[in-house]
């Protein structure tokens, strides 16, 4: 489940050319917006002269692999200005985002240089909600409900929080190292019905047959969905539909189609789910082991991750971490899919995956292969962005080399919260680069 636009529950948060890809061959939404997409081809084309374009100040070679924990250094050490980084730990403390903040944490140079955590009883705080039937509760007891202290946000007691949506964007990560090793040998342009008996699907045309991965990928699969234009408490939310039903792959895939594949950007947690079962229809594995395995394991990351009453991964809002290795994704990105001389996601994926491919309902963001992608004021630079219901969030600074995470639990349809914004952080940059170290 769920992507924020604020920490408020009412956020989100032409026919396609032959394959052109293959690897190896807080700001407040109301109404869902529908955007025209450009072809694929032409996008990958523009793509490439804008990630050509510019010095990106990648991560020097030397500095630390975090794997088995992120040396600490002080802010001044690695280029920034603490004065900054303690207004905004002031900021969040005070409620100005949100007065449910979680936690806040900078990360430069392989070093981790600012973190605070701030605690709440959400067990009084949501209490009244947690015993209430509703979307956000649809069975009372249980991992989806989502005012429940012992799984939300926290992972039965540990420091393990919920990511939301940030698990669509580590499922985008886990398919890429799944390519890298050549489990994964799908095309993107591969049709979805092919890992379906279409006799058991519902509502299928020519535009349900013509859906790719790439589509699941972008969010533009075109089926019929409310997710971005009603609340999630809402009973219209399809998300909450979905969570409430026992087969939510089967809920997606019988959905009418509204628009022609690959054309329209339209937000859909349930696309994402799709890709836990195709996942383990293309490669035989289960995509959270192949993630333990391939993915979280050479990181040092770890998590928990809730599964679906038939037990099918939640790939669209399950994934539990906590900020330290939240940041190692964003890590793993900065260094263009390497860790320590190991190449976990292939170089193209990393650079499809953060390349702007459509326009979201949001004028702030686009989209890449599960990735926000935030063009700052003023500049060329777009910040990656992962980013989950409820507060969760990772942005990644490319030119800067910089690394910010924060958590939340702000759910409440009467919240006031805001999700802060890549220009929050950049005033405490004070070089463009690591300093140098000697040695």
């Amino acid at each position: 489940m769920r992507h924020p636009q604020n920490l408020q529950v009412r956020r989100s948060d032409a026919k396609r050319s032959a394959l052109c890809y293959k690897v190896g061959d807080k700001i407040p939404m109301n109404k869902q917006k529908h955007f025209p997409a450009f072809a694929v081809c032409l996008l990958l084309a523009s793509a490439a002269v804008l990630l050509a374009g510019g010095p990106v100040a990648r991560p020097a070679a030397d500095d630390p692999w975090p794997t088995k924990g992120w040396a600490t250094a002080s802010p001044a050490s690695v280029g920034l200005d603490e004065h900054v980084l303690l207004r905004l730990d002031h900021d969040m403390a005070a409620g100005k985002y949100s007065q449910m903040m979680d936690s806040f944490a900078v990360f430069r140079c392989g070093k981790k240089v600012f973190e605070r955590t701030y605690a709440h009883d959400y067990a009084s705080i949501y209490g009244k909600e947690a015993a209430e039937r509703g979307p956000l509760n649809a069975r009372l007891i249980g991992r989806y409900n989502y005012f429940d202290p012992y799984w939300h946000p926290y992972y039965h007691g540990t420091d393990l929080h919920t990511m939301q949506s940030v698990s669509k964007t580590v499922t985008s990560v886990i398919i890429g190292a799944a390519i890298e090793r050549g489990d994964f040998k799908a095309p993107m342009n591969t049709p979805v019905l092919k890992y379906f008996d279409a006799s058991k699907v519902k509502n299928v045309d020519d535009r349900k047959r013509s859906i790719s991965l790439r589509d699941l990928l972008t969010m533009t699969a075109g089926l019929e969905w409310h997710e971005d234009d009603v609340p999630y408490d809402d009973p219209r939310s399809d998300s909450s539909l979905m969570e409430a039903t026992d087969d939510w792959v089967q809920y997606v895939i019988d959905k009418p189609m509204a628009a022609e594949p690959g054309t329209v950007w339209n937000y859909s947690s349930g696309v994402t789910e799709l890709l836990a079962y195709i996942f383990q229809k293309e490669t035989g594995w289960d995509i959270d082991d192949y993630g333990q395995k391939y993915l979280f394991a050479p990181l040092g990351i770890r998590h928990e991750w809730k599964r679906t009453y038939l037990g099918v991964v939640d790939t669209e809002g399950g994934l539990y971490l906590n900020g330290s290795d939240l940041a190692k994704i964003g890590y793993l990105y900065l260094h263009d899919g390497m860790w320590d001389g190991q190449r976990i996601v292939p170089s193209e994926w990393v650079k499809l995956s953060v390349t702007p491919l459509f326009q979201t309902a949001s004028p702030s963001f686009t989209y890449g292969f599960k990735w926000w992608l935030y063009k700052l004021p003023g500049s060329a630079e777009y910040v990656w962005m992962c980013r989950g219901f409820g507060g969760q969030n990772l942005q990644v600074f490319p030119n800067e080399g910089l690394i910010v995470t924060f958590t939340a639990w702000d759910i409440l349809p009467t919240s006031t919260g805001k999700e802060p914004v890549p220009p929050d952080f950049l005033p405490a940059v004070k070089t463009q680069a690591c300093p140098a170290v000697s040695h």
